[in-house]
């Protein structure tokens, strides 16, 4: 059974195509720092600690969660790649330098796209992927080259900073919060018909999720289901 791609995805207006890496990663990292500190906070007057070995900590809020990985790009063999003969392996690399790069829209320029990392089939369970954030960091390492100079082989180390919504991160807080992944021919008031019983909660669905056109799904997205009553 062949393996799911690890596909990378540019949200909202982004007029970048999504990304289907050419080899999976052999691994991949989540880390996440959580700040702690003493009673009073930084600049007031703290009593003295001088009784105790560690003194009582206060939670002092969570950062975002930071997704790290490697992608390994090789074309000395020349794929066929959309009817196109690949000699040039930046022809792959430089979509994901896209995702670093603002884009234009009219006359306004917007920031580097929020992506969804997708790998394998998403469920409630699964906290790791889909993964929605922006690229962070990006180094490129260019390995093999052909006669001519052009490199035929890289190494992508990507990290990706979590941006999670206010109902996302509800979601990851409650696991009574449910997610719903969007099949073909799904609509949002068939889903409400399924998820409550009821097709004309649909716009619950919809300002939980801030579609801006609830009548355009994207096939295989996660919508968070909140709770109604």
């Amino acid at each position: 059974m062949q393996l799911a791609k690890l596909t990378i995805t540019p949200l909202g207006k982004s007029k970048i195509t999504p990304v289907t890496v050419l080899f999976n990663p052999a691994s991949y990292s989540i880390s996440k720092s959580v700040t702690w500190e003493e009673p009073g906070g930084k600049g007031s007057k703290r009593k003295s600690n001088v009784k105790f070995n560690a003194p009582k900590l206060e939670f002092g809020g969570g950062q975002s969660r930071q997704l790290s990985f490697k992608l390994f790009f090789d074309v000395t063999d020349y794929p066929l790649i959309r009817g196109q003969k690949i000699r040039d392996v930046r022809k792959l690399t430089d979509k994901i330098v896209k995702l670093t790069l603002k884009e234009r829209s009219g006359n306004k320029e917007m920031p580097p796209p929020t992506c969804r990392i997708s790998w394998g089939e998403a469920s409630s369970q699964n906290l790791d992927f889909p993964f929605v954030g922006v690229l962070q960091t990006l180094t490129q390492d260019f390995t093999l080259f052909d006669s001519n100079g052009r490199p035929l082989r890289a190494n992508l180390n990507l990290t990706f900073r979590e941006s999670l919504s206010p109902e996302e991160d509800q979601r990851r807080n409650d696991p009574e919060f449910a997610t719903r992944l969007v099949k073909r021919g799904d609509t949002l008031s068939s889903i409400a018909a399924e998820m409550f019983d009821d097709p004309a909660q649909w716009r619950v669905i919809a300002e939980a999720n801030n579609l801006d056109n609830p009548r355009t799904l994207e096939v295989g997205m996660t919508l968070s289901i909140p709770k109604v009553g």
